[in-house]
């Protein structure tokens, strides 16, 4: 039996917010360490000072290291067969497995904690973090709170666990974890046998681990068995057939919660047997911003990642209709909203429409008080509503959450919870990225079913 003894260092305490900067791994057959791997990684994130204190990696340090993406699939190959082992084993894994995750592998390695160990095997010390039960074995950590140091202490501490486990604790936890095991190349009946009759998203994965495909169902059973019942004997089919070793699946309230999050799903995985929903969609956005001279500007872009757009579109004419709506109703200058060329005469200032603040006849102030009302009254167009429909338990609730006409995210709630305000409510649900299909698929459903819509008050723009 190999055990990959792992450590890392990270910019925070949870792994779906923060990035790994360091990793190191030993593998050992229990006796002595056969291979090793050790790197530092650009985490995309800014680490902390108190944890650059803590480990003596900077941002520095990091900033043109290769990331994550770039190691998973050898890291992923050096894991998949092991025992995962580490101090304080969960923290390591979360962080390892999810961001395999993030690359499009599913890590299912059985694990073992040397803290659990220690205290079953060598009870009665004064502490079990690693460097209490190093001290007191005598073990030197020559890096402390570096990854390489501290696994390579922590492969010293495990095989003198191995040795002394007169108790076999070692054998009897991976016995209590065995339920999680590789699968022969090809599916196992087993593997379709346990989907349930319910709906969800289901994932193919290939013989290295990683998702090549993901498909929503309204029935996960029903739908994954036509995929193996349809025997098409061309090439694609085929192919497509061979490369499945293993199938996952996450289960959802609803069907529509199902499309949703295979959209979000591909859209983050980019499998390669996925065709649909792949093509670049490009969104474009409402903005404003103050210029130089303190006049607030709309203006349309492309959607930006990090700026927050006042309104969303898929289509430019949807948006130039939408601005010029806004130029009318609220007096506004197509110069300032980059309606009209900045050197050419403002046609609604020669209609008496504009009130000059492209010449800075009007002041800043006063211009500036329409623009904030056209944004106030933006806000409140924008539509705050809940889809509540029934849960993965009896009692439950399912809500999806649209906020100012924004998909913000879904999730189960507890079947008493009155649904009223949208802070309280977003504290229940799960956040997701959104899409125009997505939001599409919701208007829709919406409209089909009215009497699952329930609307809530819109938090208004600043």
């Amino acid at each position: 039996m190999l055990y990959a003894i792992v450590d890392i260092e990270t910019t925070g305490g949870y792994a779906a917010a923060n990035g790994i900067t360091e990793i190191a791994v030993f593998i050992t057959d229990g006796c002595q360490v056969i291979q090793k791997f050790h790197t530092l990684l650009n985490p995309y994130y800014t680490i902390p000072r108190y944890i650059e204190t803590l480990t003596g990696i900077t941002n520095e340090m990091v900033e043109y290291e290769r990331d994550f993406k770039s190691i998973a699939d050898e890291l992923y190959e050096l894991l998949h067969d092991k025992v995962f082992v580490a101090h304080n084993v969960n923290f390591d894994y979360s962080f390892v497995k999810y961001h395999l995750a993030q690359s499009g592998y599913d890590l299912n390695c059985r694990k073992l904690c040397t803290v659990r160990l220690g205290r079953k095997i060598l009870p009665g010390l004064k502490g079990y973090g690693l460097g209490k039960i190093c001290h007191h074995l005598g073990i030197e950590i020559e890096a402390r709170h570096r990854a390489k140091g501290d696994a390579a202490a922590t492969v010293q501490l495990f095989h003198h666990l191995l040795e002394c486990d007169v108790n076999g604790h070692i054998s009897m936890m991976l016995k209590a974890s065995s339920k999680e095991q590789f699968l022969p190349p090809n599916i196992a009946a087993t593997e379709v046998k346990k989907l349930p009759h319910r709906p969800g998203v289901y994932y193919f994965h290939d013989k290295k681990g990683k998702i090549i495909y993901v498909g929503k169902a309204k029935n996960l059973s029903k739908r994954v068995n036509s995929h193996f019942s349809n025997n098409k004997t061309n090439k694609q089919k085929q192919e497509f057939l061979k490369k499945i070793y293993h199938i996952t699946y996450h289960e959802t309230a609803t069907e529509l919660m199902a499309f949703i999050l295979e959209s979000i799903e591909i859209k983050k995985l980019w499998p390669e047997q996925n065709r649909s929903q792949k093509r670049f969609e490009q969104v474009y956005g409402l903005y404003s911003f103050e210029d130089s001279r303190g006049y607030l500007r709309l203006c349309i872009d492309k959607k930006k990642k990090n700026l927050k757009a006042l309104y969303t579109f898929s289509l430019l004419t949807e948006g130039y209709t939408l601005l010029r709506k806004l130029i009318h109703q609220f007096e506004l200058c197509p110069k300032l909203c980059f309606i009209q060329a900045a050197n050419v005469e403002c046609q609604s200032l020669s209609e008496e429409k504009c009130k000059g603040a492209c010449l800075q006849k009007e002041s800043a102030a006063d211009y500036n008080s329409r623009v904030n009302e056209c944004i106030y009254y933006l806000a409140n167009e924008l539509p705050t509503f809940a889809l509540v429909d029934d849960g993965l338990q009896e009692n439950e609730q399912s809500c999806i959450l649209i906020e100012k006409g924004k998909f913000y995210g879904m999730g189960c709630l507890a079947g008493d919870i009155n649904i009223k305000e949208v802070e309280e409510l977003k504290q229940c649900l799960t956040p997701y990225t959104e899409n125009e299909y997505i939001k599409s698929m919701i208007f829709q459903y919406a409209e089909r079913y009215p009497y699952k819509k329930i609307l809530l008050s819109n938090q208004f723009l600043q």
